[in-house]
């Protein structure tokens, strides 16, 4: 007699979890609330679906999770971004790595992915329940029953991958496993100052930001956006610090450093440039690795006429403009989703799981997967790859061969 398994959940870990189970011994059900699955893996990547990110070493892979780094460095141990790789390859679907390391498919469009992972759940015979929210689960005798709001469906095993909704986490209360309150993570600054004003779309290679009441700091690309600073700097400073900056209410001070450079380094380099080019405007002066537009706002903000000689500018003018270069002070007055990828800090305690098969210790037959539990990572493709990983091994487990 087969299994019968509800998959609560139609995102990336329910539905891989599903595409690798055994259809000889498990009878699948997957209730997806939405009208359709793999709503997140559409819009990644901004369409393109970052799949995973090529880091091979479990060690090094487990070090760009904020939270869970220790628990899912088993994880990794059994199947890690190569696996996830092969899995699509062997489907048909090519993937490509490009040059930050960032794995996407080949065709640069999500749906590949979401078409690879649904006809394999498809074709095992699966059932796939969307427009179907879980309203309730009970364990009666060894039996879960799952109350929807399309009846009420009998489980000997159950997968929770609904991800962090609110919801969610009151059945998993209800059910005895404790908690930590999500907040957000891989969130953008929201800035207003006259620095970044017009300038979205300006990038920074090597940018350093600080938050001094964290004492914490770093360092990466940078993006003026229409709503204050983001890219990878920034998102990954939210990340590491989610819930120190929600304890804030995303009001704080951050410094920015827009070249990488210490200020005294940097003023060495603008005395040596204006001994060979005394004569030269500093606003047609190409000194520091910074857009024209943005050097001009430097000077501008720095009261300092884009038309004067280099050798006519001050010490006082140099000092200004070298702090708004390098010791850039903003004050952060909220934050905004990273584009529409909402990923969250919190979820069920980590020690209640059992992560050589992601089996609940307080539920028997009862699995959890994703953003459902306390952990998540920084943009690159990292938050996919821990869904594949865990559901992989659920689906191991369900199937006897762990």
């Amino acid at each position: 007699m087969k299994m019968r398994v509800a998959i609560i959940g139609g995102g990336a870990a329910g539905m891989f979890c599903a595409a690798n189970l055994d259809e000889e011994k498990c009878e699948v059900k997957i209730f997806e609330q939405n009208a359709d699955v793999l709503q997140k893996v559409k819009i990644s990547g901004g369409g393109r679906c970052n799949v995973t990110h090529a880091c091979f070493d479990p060690r090094e892979l487990a070090k760009f999770y904020p939270r869970g780094s220790r628990e899912l460095l088993s994880v990794f141990s059994k199947f890690q971004p190569a696996d996830t790789i092969a899995w699509f390859e062997e489907r048909g679907t090519k993937l490509k790595t490009e040059e930050d390391n960032r794995v996407f498919p080949e065709s640069n469009s999500s749906q590949s992915i979401i078409d690879t992972i649904t006809k394999e759940v498809l074709a095992k015979g699966f059932e796939v329940k969307t427009r179907c929210a879980i309203r309730d689960i009970a364990c009666e005798e060894e039996i879960y029953k799952i109350s929807t709001s399309g009846g009420v469906y009998p489980a000997d095993a159950v997968v929770f991958a609904t991800g962090s909704a609110p919801r969610s986490l009151k059945i998993l209360e209800n059910l005895g496993h404790g908690i930590v309150p999500p907040v957000p993570s891989l969130f953008t600054f929201n800035i207003q100052d006259a620095l970044l004003e017009g300038l979205s779309g300006t990038n920074f290679e090597d940018a350093e930001i600080s938050v001094p009441a964290l004492k914490t700091e770093e360092s990466g690309a940078l993006l003026i956006t229409h709503w204050g600073l983001s890219g990878p700097a920034i998102l990954k400073l939210s990340a590491w610090k989610a819930r120190e900056l929600a304890a804030q209410n995303y009001r704080f001070e951050i410094l920015v450093n827009f070249i990488g450079e210490n200020i005294r380094d940097t003023e060495e380099i603008f005395l040596d440039f204006r001994n060979n080019h005394p004569k030269k405007s500093i606003g047609q002066s190409k000194i520091f690795n910074v857009t024209h537009r943005f050097w001009q706002r430097v000077l501008e903000i720095s009261q300092i006429k884009a038309e004067k000689q280099l050798s006519q500018i001050s010490k006082k003018e140099i000092m200004a403009m070298l702090e708004n270069l390098c010791r850039k002070r903003f004050s952060v007055n909220g934050k905004s989703t990273f584009k529409e990828e909402f990923v969250t800090a919190g979820g069920v305690e980590l020690r209640e799981i059992n992560f050589k098969t992601m089996q609940s210790k307080l539920l028997e037959n009862f699995f959890l997967a994703g953003e459902v539990l306390d952990i998540d990572a920084v943009t690159g493709g990292f938050n996919f790859q821990a869904c594949w990983s865990e559901a992989w091994l659920i689906a191991q487990a369900l199937n006897g061969t762990v």
